[in-house]
């Protein structure tokens, strides 16, 4: 067996959809036996978990699986490697990175409290 990245992507719609498109991007870790086993396995696990539920205002939100849009291989397995990188352009790079180092700050309180509960 052997391990690939698919990156498995939703259209997330909210009421009758007139606003900012969003997509939601899941890398998922798969074991397969061959890249067209490892395609199979994502586009089942797309389409299983599209969704409908509704919002804080009650209306409809649809998450439609639209595809796999990346498959990597993975060749083996060791400490601190590099699994996935992405560049991103954006407009403000300050404000960026405050909001990098909100979302870690937030990742690592998760674990400061879980040890303060212990």
């Amino acid at each position: 067996m052997n391990w690939y990245i698919a990156k498995v992507a939703f259209n997330i719609v909210s009421g009758s959809g007139d606003h900012t498109p969003q997509f939601d991007e899941q890398y998922r870790l798969i074991k397969a036996e061959s890249m067209e086993e490892a395609f199979q396995k994502a586009e089942y696990i797309g389409m299983n978990e599209e969704e409908v539920l509704l919002n804080e205002k009650h209306e409809i939100v649809k998450w439609d699986f639209v595809g796999i849009s990346e498959l990597y291989p993975v060749n083996e397995l060791r400490d601190g490697m590099e699994l996935f990188s992405g560049i991103h352009e954006v407009e403000d790079r300050g404000a960026y990175m405050e909001l990098i180092k909100l979302k870690s700050a937030y990742v690592k309180s998760k674990f400061d409290t879980v040890s303060e509960n212990v």
